[in-house]
């Protein structure tokens, strides 16, 4: 019963991406509703998969695969809420098929890894900032990437080159919007972490990879907002900032339980 909810999940965000891949002729009013209605569906029974594989009797499982599913799933609400998936429907070519092959990951997980102190609300409150900044992070790498295509488009001369979406400004000025609530909500977690971990270890921050790629992933985006205000950075410059912060706190977050628990097998 668990493999077939997390199959009939990756089937519906499967079915979403077809529904709103990006066309050459606008999507008609009603395949616009049958996305919408695909990608509801979704999110609600992937939220109940991903609660029934993580919230344990004994604590919290948040095991490489079941993080990476999380995190997906939040990257696609985000992404939904935010208006992105609506606005720019390359996103959604992206963040849904890859959610759709992240939400058959769980079952696949081998031995648990309980989070430590899980009981405690405010270790729960930092883990919930934290992924939730994750995701949206991922978010504004992905519309980056898009927008920064559209405007290379655009440049060349190419017809149609941003038919269907809003205006290119518009949109980054959303997207440095949804950047500068990211930014808070990692500046959060590196505060909250810091006091948690004092509590709990008598230090504030332990020499981690974690912490190390995730100070660097904070440095890089407060650079670049302090660029974009300062300088007016926009376009390449910005794209290079937020794809390669994103990838110091998928690295320091995800990419070091993969190494720990897939390579290494802790």
């Amino acid at each position: 019963m668990t493999i077939l909810l997390h199959v009939l999940v990756a089937a519906l965000y499967a079915a979403t991406a077809w529904a709103r891949w990006p066309r050459s002729v606008p999507a008609s009013a009603e395949h616009r509703r049958l996305g919408l209605a695909l990608l509801a569906v979704a999110l609600v029974l992937h939220a109940v998969a991903i609660w029934r594989a993580i919230v344990r009797p004994n604590g919290l499982d948040l095991s490489f695969v079941n993080a990476l599913s999380l995190v997906a799933g939040l990257a696609v609400l985000a992404a939904w809420l935010s208006g992105v998936l609506r606005a720019l429907p390359g996103v959604a070519a992206v963040v849904l098929p890859v959610a759709a092959a992240c939400a058959l990951l769980p079952p696949l997980a081998g031995s648990p890894h309980r989070v430590p102190f899980s009981g405690d609300p405010w270790a729960e409150a930092h883990i919930a900032v934290a992924l939730v900044a994750y995701a949206l992070f991922v978010v504004v790498a992905l519309q980056s990437l898009v927008v920064t295509g559209l405007e290379k488009r655009l440049h060349r001369g190419l017809p149609d080159a941003t038919r269907g979406t809003p205006p290119l400004l518009t949109l980054e000025r959303y997207m440095f919007r949804l950047l500068g609530l990211g930014f808070v909500l990692l500046t959060a977690t590196l505060v909250s972490g810091m006091l948690f971990s004092e509590e709990i270890f008598g230090k504030a921050v332990p020499l981690n990879h974690k912490n190390v790629f995730s100070v660097a992933g904070w440095l890089a985006f407060a650079i670049l907002l302090f660029g974009r205000w300062r300088h007016g950075w926009r376009g390449r410059t910005a794209m290079k900032w937020i794809v390669g912060g994103t990838l110091l706190l998928v690295l320091g977050y995800l990419g070091s339980k993969f190494v720990r628990e897939i390579v290494l097998g802790r």
